[in-house]
């Protein structure tokens, strides 16, 4: 990267949400700052205002979680690519640019907040608890809910089949989750797959 471009060793870094494809704000980073993001796995700026290191959300708690880091065509500006825990902008809305971040829907907020509870105590948390007991347990999850989706596509009691499907696809999510993945990644290939 090349932090000596601009006189005061600055370049800009586009955050985007790593799910939603979403782009949620624009910082400053300097080497120390990509440094910090890499080590705490939170994004890590320099504020020009504070004239220090600021971790986005230090103050809030609405972190942007790292997930990776690019550097354009010249190398004077970075790509990071975060998960967002809560609203990113300062007056509340979604991104810095008052953008709603649905992306896909609610099923991107869902993946958020499987996220967000992956993080959480696992004697609190049903998510956590999966997650603690490691990927296994969780494509065994999913096995189960699709036998049940299948059992209650059988019937006719529209509610409890719903209610199956809902339950497949939140433990299809979780897995695609323990997997480092997301819907929008399966959804791009279905979108390649209908293009040829």
């Amino acid at each position: 990267m090349n932090f000596s471009k601009y006189s005061d060793g600055l370049i800009p870094a586009i955050v985007q949400d790593a799910i939603t494809q979403k782009v949620l704000m624009l910082g400053f980073m300097n080497q120390e700052s990509v440094d910090a993001t890499r080590q705490l796995q939170k994004v890590t700026f320099f504020s020009r205002s504070k004239n220090r290191l600021w971790t986005k959300g230090e103050e809030s708690g609405n972190y942007l979680e790292f997930v990776s880091m690019q550097e354009d065509c010249d190398a004077d500006t970075l790509l990071v690519k975060a998960i967002p825990v809560g609203p990113v902008c300062h007056t509340g809305t979604d991104t810095c640019f008052a953008e709603s971040n649905t992306g896909i829907g609610f099923l991107t907020k869902l993946e958020s907040i499987i996220e967000q509870r992956k993080q959480a105590d696992a004697s609190e948390s049903y998510v956590s608890s999966l997650f603690v007991k490691g990927l296994n347990k969780i494509a065994q999850k999913v096995g189960e809910e699709a036998v049940e989706v299948v059992i209650e596509a059988k019937d006719n009691n529209e509610h409890l089949f719903l209610n199956e499907a809902a339950d497949l696809l939140f433990h299809y999510l979780i897995l695609l989750r323990a997997k480092e993945t997301n819907l929008q990644a399966v959804v791009d290939i279905l979108q390649k797959r209908h293009t040829k």
